[in-house]
C-alpha cells in the first residue's frame, strides 16, 4: 500500500469531538451513537466486558484491536447479528433495543461487509433494491429502479450504469455498489469492515474520496482495519479493544503508530511488531531449488522467468492485477500454463492439479483463507490435516487419529496457535489463529517450496509480527519461499531479494540489502 494514499484527500485541520462518553446518561449533541457498558458471553467466553462506544456527527472512527479483542462483536451487536446481554444503546440520544438486523436498519445503520452481500448475477439496481425491490402492476418496475439506483450513483460520484452485472465488476466498484446500497436505504451510520483488504491502490484513494463525501454529508462512519497507515491517514478518532474491554478513545492528532500499537499489545511493544529486516544468510551458490522459464500463463502475463535457491525467500511485488496470484496459482496447478518450464530441482515437472503438486512438494497459503485455505466448520485437527488423510500407511501415517493428534498438538505448541484444543471449530478462532492452522496444514504436507499470497491480509499487528518469524524459520530449514505481499513493509521486514511486476511482466529484480526505503520499493513497483 503506498505511503500516502490519502494524500490531498483527508483534511488536517480534523473536527473536535468529545473526548469520552457522558456516563451519567445526559444527551450529547453531536453523538448519534452511543453504547454503553456492552456485555457478552458465549458459553463460558466472555467476549465483551463492559466496554463503551461512541459516534460523533459526520466523523470517521477507527476501531482497533488485536484478533479476538471483540471488535467484530460489538459491531454485530451493533447492527443486530448478536443481542447484548448488558447495557444499552442509544441512537440520537434516544434508548434502543437493536436485537435484530432490522431494528439497526430502522436506525439507519448499516454494515459494508468485508464479504460483500452482492448477487452476482443480478444488475446494480437490483442490488440496490434487494429486499425492496420497486414494482406496477404486480410488475418488478425495473425502468423506476435503475432510474433510482442512477440519481444514488450520481450522487456518490460513482461512474456505473445500473444495469450492469455485479459479476462483471472489480472488487473495488462492487463495493462502492454495496455503499450505495446502503446510502439508498438512508442509513446515516456506516461500518466498514476491512474496506480495502481486496482493493487496488486505484481503488482505495476511490474509496477515501467516497468516505470524505459521505462524511460531509453528515454519514457517521466506523471504520475498522488492521493497516494502521490507513487508520492514521482517516480517521478523526480512534477507540481501542484488548481482550474484551475498552483500552482508550482518543483523537488521532494525539497518536502515533507507536502509541496505537503500545495500547494494543498491552503497553509493550514486542520487537517482532516492529518489523525491522535482519539481512540472512542462504547458500546463493547452491543449485537452484525451483527454476521458472519463459512462463506463459495467458496472452498478458507471458514470458516469466526466475529462479529460487534452498532456503531464500523471494518477494513478488506488484500491484494488484499485475501477475503475482497468477503466477503462484499456476505453479500450484490451479491455473494451466500455456508455454514454458518448470524445474525442481533440475527436474522438469508438470503440475496439472493441487494435488500433483502437492505431491512434488507445493504447498499455497492462499489470498482468502476463510474461503480457499480452511473449511470453518470443521475442527482444527481436521483443517490441519486435510491435504495429508490420504497417505498410506507406508511412510508418513496420517490416517491414524492417534498419530495425527500427535502431529497437530506439535503444530500448536511450535506456531502458537491459541486455542481450546485441536477439537475447536476453526471458524472460532481469531484470524491470525486461522492463518497459523493453515501454515500448519502445509508444512504438514513436509514441503520443499512454500508459497504464501498475502499472508497477513486481516490480521492483527502482533500476529503479523509472529507469522513472518514462523515464514524466517521455515527459509532456515531449507524450504523455498515464494512471497506474495500489498504490504511493503511487510516485504522490506522479511525478503532476501525481491522481483518487481507490472501489467504481467517481470520489470526488475532487487536484492533487499539494495533497498534504502519503502519510497524506493514503490517506484519501482510502479516502473513499466
Amino acid at each position: 500500500m503506498p505511503q500516502d494514499i490519502s494524500s490531498g484527500l483527508v483534511p488536517s485541520d480534523r473536527p473536535e469531538y468529545p473526548a469520552s462518553l457522558n456516563r451519567a446518561g445526559e444527551k450529547m449533541d453531536n453523538i448519534v451513537l452511543k453504547m454503553e457498558g456492552i456485555c457478552k458471553t458465549f458459553g463460558e467466553a466472555r467476549v465483551l466486558k463492559s466496554v463503551d462506544f461512541e459516534l460523533a456527527h459526520g466523523e470517521v472512527h477507527a476501531l482497533v484491536g488485536g484478533n479476538g479483542a471483540g471488535k467484530s462483536t460489538l459491531m454485530k451487536i451493533m447492527t443486530g447479528v448478536y443481542t447484548l446481554d448488558e447495557g444499552k444503546i442509544f441512537v440520537n440520544g434516544e434508548q434502543k433495543k437493536i436485537a435484530k438486523p432490522n431494528d439497526a436498519k430502522e436506525c439507519g445503520i448499516a454494515m459494508i461487509f468485508q464479504e460483500m452481500s452482492l448477487v452476482n448475477t443480478q444488475t446494480v439496481a437490483e442490488n440496490i433494491f434487494l429486499g425492496a425491490e420497486l414494482s406496477k402492476g404486480g410488475m418488478l418496475n425495473k425502468a423506476e429502479m435503475n432510474r433510482r439506483a442512477k440519481e444514488v450513483l450520481e450522487k456518490l460520484g460513482i461512474e456505473l450504469e445500473p444495469t450492469v452485472r455485479v459479476g462483471d465488476l472489480s472488487v473495488g466498484m462492487s463495493q462502492m455498489v454495496e455503499i450505495a446500497k446502503a446510502v439508498s436505504k438512508d442509513a446515516k451510520i456506516l461500518i466498514f469492515d476491512e474496506p480495502t483488504a481486496a482493493l487496488s491502490d486505484s481503488e482505495t484513494v476511490r474509496l477515501f474520496q467516497l468516505i470524505e463525501q459521505l462524511k460531509k454529508e453528515g454519514v457517521s462512519i466506523v471504520y475498522i482495519s488492521h493497516r494502521m497507515n490507513e487508520i492514521l491517514q482517516i480517521a478523526d478518532r480512534i477507540t481501542i479493544l484488548k481482550d474484551g474491554e475498552h483500552v482508550i478513545t482518543a483523537d488521532m492528532k494525539e497518536m502515533t503508530l507507536e502509541k496505537i500499537v503500545s495500547y494494543m499489545m498491552g503497553g509493550e511493544q514486542k520487537e517482532d511488531t516492529k518489523f525491522a529486516w535482519v539481512e540472512r544468510s542462504y547458500d546463493e551458490s547452491a543449485d537452484d531449488l525451483l527454476t521458472v522459464k519463459h512462463l506463459k500463463i495467458n496472452s498478458k502475463i507471458a514470458d516469466i522467468n526466475f529462479s529460487l535457491k534452498p532456503g531464500e525467500i523471494l518477494g513478488f511485488a506488484g500491484l494488484m492485477g499485475s501477475g503475482r496470484t497468477e503466477i503462484l496459482e499456476t505453479l500450484f496447478g490451479i491455473r494451466q500454463k500455456r508455454g514454458g518450464s518448470v524445474l525442481l530441482n533440475g527436474q522438469e515437472i508438470v503440475n496439472k492439479n493441487s494435488k500433483q503438486a502437492v505431491r512434488n512438494g507445493f504447498a499455497l497459503i492462499p489470498e482468502d483463507r476463510r474461503k480457499e485455505g480452511l473449511v470453518l466448520i470443521h475442527s482444527i485437527l481436521d483443517n490441519a490435516m486435510l491435504p495429508v488423510w490420504d497417505r498410506t500407511t507406508s511412510g508418513k501415517i496420517f490416517n491414524d487419529r492417534k498419530k495425527a493428534a500427535e502431529t497437530v498438538k506439535g503444530n500448536i505448541s511450535d506456531l502458537g496457535i491459541v486455542c481450546a484444543g485441536m477439537g475447536q471449530r476453526i471458524g472460532l478462532l481469531s484470524g491470525g489463529n486461522q492463518q497459523k492452522v493453515v501454515i500448519a496444514k502445509w508444512l504438514n504436507s513436509s514441503p520443499k517450496v512454500i508459497m504464501l499470497d498475502e499472508p497477513t491480509a486481516g490480521v492483527d499487528i502482533g500476529a503479523k509480527g509472529e507469522i513472518l518469524k514462523i515464514i524466517r524459520e521455515l527459509a532456515d530449514q531449507g524450504i523455498g519461499v515464494l512471497f506474495v505481499s500489498s504490504e511493503l513493509t511487510e516485504m522490506m521486514a522479511i525478503c532476501d531479494r525481491i522481483i518487481t511486476i507490472f501489467d504481467g511482466r517481470i520489470t526488475g529484480e532487487i536484492k533487499r540489502k539494495e533497498i534504502k526505503n519503502e519510497e524506493e520499493l514503490q517506484n519501482a513497483i510502479q516502473r513499466s
